[in-house]
């Protein structure tokens, strides 16, 4: 059976996974994009960028993934489902060339982009979510995206097969955290932490205990 995965979710020192105050104009909130400067500094996201730890781990994202989901506030802002024009924050071509699943309580009709990008849009639990993407992947694994509410629910369903975060030297004090509900979770997991020169550390839980 494919694996359920996920790659390069940045969370701060204090378990933050996005900020608070989250808009169109600020889709990580007071974080603005500081959880995310590393992986903007490396080769895979900008020719010429910087190879070594973190693009060895940021490549890891894209190979063998047939499907992604994410939940509504990846998708959009606060108040997205008001606007049926909004069609996610990525452009014509989103950076995804799958199909991805979006996990909202407003539902609406898919949306095809270029690249093989294709947006469904379901109210669904983390089961029945996985089920279509599965079906989706067609063998692949499928990848969840975020953010860290839907991290979170697929990591109580037990349903993770591999974890990648990267944890920022950063403390953000206030937003949604990644870790609440999850006590003990670390005992299903083989869990392995890389240091990176760029003050990144990689962590990943791999399932089944070493």
């Amino acid at each position: 059976m494919s694996l359920v995965r996920v790659h390069n979710f940045a969370i701060s020192l204090d378990g933050y996974g996005t900020g608070a105050g989250q808009s169109a104009e600020a889709h990580f909130g007071h974080a603005g994009d500081r959880l995310h400067q590393w992986m903007f500094a490396t080769r895979w996201w900008q020719p010429g960028g910087n190879g070594g730890v973190d693009d060895a781990f940021v490549q890891q994202h894209d190979p063998g993934i047939g499907a992604e989901i994410m939940g509504a506030g990846k998708w959009g802002h606060p108040g997205w489902h008001e606007d049926p024009d909004w069609k996610g924050a990525w452009g014509p071509n989103p950076p995804f060339h799958t199909p991805v699943f979006v996990l909202t309580h407003h539902p609406r009709e898919s949306i095809e982009a270029e690249g093989g990008t294709t947006f469904h849009f379901l109210d669904a639990s983390p089961a029945e979510a996985l089920e279509a993407a599965r079906e989706a992947a067609g063998g692949q694994d499928v990848r969840i995206g975020g953010g860290p509410t839907v991290v979170r629910d697929f990591l109580a369903a037990g349903l993770v097969d591999h974890l990648h975060l990267a944890v920022v030297p950063i403390l953000l004090g206030r937003g949604v955290r990644l870790w609440d509900g999850l006590e003990g979770l670390e005992k299903d997991y083989r869990v392995e932490a890389t240091s990176s020169p760029s003050g990144i550390t990689h962590v990943t839980f791999t399932r089944g205990a070493a």
